[in-house]
């Protein structure tokens, strides 16, 4: 089957069999290596993307079901010549320690980032009338992308880093 897919900008019509995720997609049909396998079962966190602009697990997609859809991966977010804030923040806090799941955090991060600055609330918000960046905050956000090194409180510090630096 043929699913048309834009990732990081650019249009690809990619062939395949109806049972494949995007996660494999991506990585092995794009050629773009740094959204990562860890579980395969939605529960790590490390395939983490942008699919019109909300953070998914690639690994539970099927890429037949996003025909026509906007995807960013990690390779999206920025270059070594050129980093985003939070990849910058990241290196900076060593926040990456392996860096296996880097590629996810910083995704997951880079939403996370947007649902506060537009006031969605969380599970540990005060109130539904937004959510201030405070460090219950962010692990309550990030809790679905794990760190097998536990650099969390380095992940943490990288991502009030970015934030600050975006404001």
């Amino acid at each position: 089957m043929k699913t048309t897919l834009t990732v990081n900008g650019r249009s690809h019509q990619v062939e395949h069999d109806a049972r494949r995720t995007l996660l494999d997609t991506i990585r092995d049909d794009l050629g773009l290596p740094g959204t990562k396998k860890g579980c395969d079962h939605g529960q790590c966190g490390a395939c983490t993307i942008l699919l019109n602009g909300e953070r998914v697990n690639s690994c539970l997609c099927l890429t037949a079901m996003h025909d026509g859809d906007d995807i960013t991966t990690i390779e999206g977010i920025g270059s070594p010549d050129r980093l985003s804030a939070l990849q910058k923040a990241f290196v900076e806090k060593d926040g990456y320690q392996c860096g296996y799941c880097t590629p996810g955090q910083i995704m997951s991060a880079t939403a996370m980032l947007r649902e506060v600055s537009e006031g969605a609330p969380s599970y540990v918000s005060g109130d539904l009338d937004g959510a201030a960046l405070t460090d219950a905050e962010m692990a309550e956000r990030m809790s679905g992308n794990l760190c097998r090194c536990s650099a969390y409180p380095l992940i943490r510090e990288a991502i009030l880093m970015a934030s600050e630096a975006e404001t």
